[in-house]
């Protein structure tokens, strides 16, 4: 089949059909590792655990989010 259009941060994105949370995290996340970012999906926060297996479908918003250090 062809790739799966989704948004990543609020931008057009083609993935490749079966691509997965923690796949996109690895492509626009700043550490591949995942440590310090946060992602939600549609929304809804996604736990850690979940980022291999949860995959990405036709439509679904991806907001990667990585923590901020300051003081």
């Amino acid at each position: 089949d062809g790739p799966v259009n989704a948004q990543v941060n609020g931008r057009p994105v083609e993935l490749y059909r079966g691509a997965t949370v923690a796949d996109v995290v690895g492509r626009y996340g700043a550490d591949e590792s995942g440590r310090g970012v946060a992602v939600a999906v549609n929304g809804e926060v996604v736990a850690r655990s979940a980022w291999p297996s949860m995959e990405i479908v036709e439509g679904d918003r991806i907001e990667v989010l990585g923590a901020i250090g300051g003081g």
